[in-house]
């Protein structure tokens, strides 16, 4: 009993399927452990999707953040073509029976469980947090924006008869600069289907949490957080403890070391680099627009080129879905047109020790949230292409907003056109327009690196909940 009153008091998070839930949630956990001397154990719902690179990940953290890895649940009764979103919310669904016996023995053992953290898809198992008398938190790993959205959807829902995509007029949430209904998350666009009813039930059920703890920071979103935190609301507590981001490891290099070296020898911030994150696609029209506009721009482009997808804009979310050389695909006599300024990698590339690097000046986005954080504490200025659930909002955010992208069109036939492409690019790498978003993209990496300083509002915020959780592990 001695020893138990010497270890750390303990978090628990459970997080859904999907790189970009875990990452933020890793670095936060290191966070804790670092600053504010917790354990962690991370409980793993498995959906039968590859585990490898989340494995390797969570297991290279250190001794303090341990992970529990709940046996695979069964999806052979859903149809081939449902929803990526439908898979996360059944994957924990399916596996809270696993998860409240791991919860239970860990409670019951010498851990002192003072926390229960879930994400955004993970609302179905507070109960499990209650029934041990813990509260439950909720880890967003988007922005404020989002969770702006999340709780007005059931007022949204009431309003409106139609399809959000059908409105005619933008939507203007408390505090966020409007958008229009197309840019809703595609899965609540579909308001007879599943995933927007369970959706919009977990929505209803966010106040429950005893708070929220967002991977953002104020300068970036302030007026979102302003209007979140008006008393009057009513609404959970909310803790921006962002920007959270990977450092970039050396592990990550290896491989790649022709990449950057490439990026040595080229030019102070004229490279554009290209990429749509680990599960964006696109279809072999679109490569094909993307290959040729970049081409037409004459800029340096470093491209992380992935197999076209004709059927899915997230195709690759569960892992890589790629059976052929993707560069295969690429326009006859491209690489060989485009060599003395251009870099195709296939795949995957290190993206952070890429955008740290001096001669990149510009990044084509996904507009995923782990990236836009990346290029802002990095720096750099972006070229927004939303493809898949909060990115639209995230790219208005971006350009209308904080001021440091451009937004691409989407033409009548479903495609940004080359012409679009090699304009974006060379104005952002060249143009007036480019270093006016460069400019503003410095002063928000000023900011974030302000927010997570030891006395900064990041910092502050994630030691508000640090100590409410040390209170517990007193009483």
């Amino acid at each position: 009993m001695e020893n138990t009153q010497e270890s750390p008091l303990n978090v628990v998070i459970v997080p859904t399927p999907g790189m970009g839930h875990l990452i933020p949630l890793i670095e936060f956990a290191n966070r804790l452990v670092n600053l504010h001397k917790f354990s962690v154990t991370f409980i793993i719902p498995n959906d039968g999707s590859p585990m490898e690179l989340p494995k390797k990940l969570l297991l290279s953290q250190p001794e303090p953040i341990s992970t529990i890895f709940l046996p695979p649940v069964s999806f052979d009764d859903l149809p081939e073509d449902a929803r990526n979103e439908t898979r996360i919310i059944q994957s924990l669904t399916r596996s809270l029976h696993f998860l409240r016996d791991e919860f239970k023995a860990l409670v019951q053992s010498s851990t002192r469980v003072v926390a229960f953290v879930v994400d955004v898809f993970g609302i179905d198992a507070f109960d499990i947090a209650k029934e041990f008398g813990l509260e439950p938190y909720v880890f967003l790993a988007t922005g404020f924006m989002l969770l702006s959205l999340i709780f007005e959807l059931p007022k949204l829902d009431q309003i409106y008869s139609c399809e959000y995509r059908d409105l005619p007029e933008p939507i203007k949430l408390p505090g966020c600069v409007p958008f229009d209904g197309k840019d809703i998350p595609d899965p609540l666009q579909h308001r007879k289907d599943f995933v927007y009813q369970r959706t919009l039930q977990q929505c209803k059920d966010f106040p429950l949490a005893a708070g929220i703890i967002v991977n953002s920071f104020i300068d970036f979103e302030k007026g979102p957080f302003e209007a979140l935190t008006e008393v009057s609301r009513g609404l959970p507590p909310v803790y921006p403890v962002g920007p959270l981001t990977r450092n970039g490891s050396d592990n990550e290099v290896e491989g790649f070391s022709d990449c950057l070296k490439w990026l040595d020898e080229q030019p102070s911030e004229s490279v554009l680099y290209v990429c749509f994150g680990s599960g964006g696609t696109l279809s072999r029209e679109q490569m094909n627009e993307l290959a040729l506009g970049l081409e037409m721009s004459g800029q340096r482009f470093l491209w992380v080129v992935k197999e076209p997808v004709e059927t899915s804009a997230n195709a690759t979310f569960f892992g890589s879905k790629s059976v052929n050389d993707p560069v295969s695909y690429l326009p006859d006599g491209f690489l060989e047109r485009t060599k003395e300024v251009g870099l195709v990698i296939p795949s995957w590339a290190p993206q952070v020790h890429v955008l740290s690097h001096g001669s990149t000046g510009g990044f084509l986005t996904h507009c995923g949230w782990n990236s836009t954080l990346e290029a802002i504490v990095h720096g750099v200025p972006l070229i927004a292409w939303p493809l898949y659930a909060e990115q639209k909002m995230n790219a208005t955010l971006l350009k209308d907003d904080s001021n440091v992208a451009f937004k691409v069109n989407v033409n009548e036939n479903g495609l940004v056109g080359r012409e679009d492409i090699a304009t974006y690019a060379k104005q952002l790498i060249e143009g007036d327009e480019g270093k006016l978003l460069r400019t503003r993209m410095r002063e928000l990496k000023n900011a974030a690196k302000m927010a997570l300083s030891p006395h900064g509002s990041s910092t502050n915020h994630l030691a508000k909940v640090a100590g409410i959780w040390k209170k517990k592990g007193i009483n």
